[in-house]
């Protein structure tokens, strides 16, 4: 069988399952994959879909991403977007509502700096300028209080609207 163009990834999965000092059939075992369709993967026979992909990530405890990308299935370039949005909305420690606000804010600092929206962002339409006066108010906590504020416009973070 001809090896077809995921040797790095198989070269990179069977060091990550060396490093976590796993065999394969215990790595297979807890991907919930068969042990020869993991060997060949490991030996860049074949390629894995996104799905398997994310198991063996999951079973060897290392970004899926990474793993996408060695695959060919995500650009390099958008790796960095897309982790930093999956540490976001994996955060346990802020609500649904402060998790849309951090993404939000994270596509105008990317747009500001001449990035674009990664393939597959949340919100196609997160991009746009909001018109005047309809900016959403932001509760932040100060100290023990909250401060709900309407964003002005202005650089001042004492300024409230």
């Amino acid at each position: 069988m001809a090896s077809l163009n995921v040797g790095n990834l198989g070269e990179y999965l069977r060091e990550q399952r060396r490093n976590a000092q796993l065999s394969l059939r215990q790595l297979a075992d807890a991907a919930g994959v068969s042990n020869p369709y993991l060997s060949q993967i490991e030996r860049g026979l074949r390629k894995p879909s996104a799905e398997v992909l994310q198991q063996v990530a999951k079973a060897l405890r290392i970004s899926a991403e990474t793993l996408y990308v060695r695959a060919g299935i995500l650009d390099e370039r958008d790796r960095d977007e897309l982790e930093t949005r999956a540490v976001i909305i994996a955060d346990p420690s802020i609500n649904e509502r402060q998790k849309a606000v951090l993404l939000q804010i994270y596509e105008s600092f990317r747009k500001e700096n001449g990035f674009e929206t990664a393939p597959g962002a949340d919100d196609p339409d997160a991009s746009k300028q909001p018109e005047p006066d309809t900016e959403p108010e932001t509760e932040m906590k100060t100290g023990g209080e909250s401060v709900v504020r309407k964003d002005s416009g202005t650089d001042d973070p004492g300024a409230a609207g």
